[in-house]
């Protein structure tokens, strides 16, 4: 990934609820420490736009998408596991453990 180029995140929540919470919560931190201002979150209440979960084909909830770069990727949960998460969203690569 090139690195001038800003990840776009949208976080589809429902209303105030402790998964929703914690799913921005942990985005945002995981953010803060490995993408340091080149990204963007938004986040979509569907209590509020419930319209909107059909366009990213969003079947459960919280959802984080990735919309930038190409391809686009999904994230379903909490993100409590930060190592899935940013694998996930190809900002970090898997860890290979090495053969002895």
């Amino acid at each position: 990934m090139p690195k001038q180029e800003k990840i776009e995140l949208r976080l589809y929540i429902a209303g105030q609820t402790p998964k929703s919470i914690l799913a921005l919560k942990n985005i945002t931190r995981y953010c803060k420490e490995n993408l340091a201002g080149k990204y963007t979150i938004e986040v979509i209440d569907l209590l509020k736009n419930p319209q909107l979960a059909e366009g990213d084909q969003i079947f459960a909830i919280p959802t984080l998408v990735r919309k930038v770069p190409v391809p686009i990727r999904k994230i379903i949960g909490d993100l409590s596991n930060e190592e899935k998460v940013l694998v996930g969203l190809n900002i970090r690569k898997v860890k290979v453990k090495a053969a002895l």
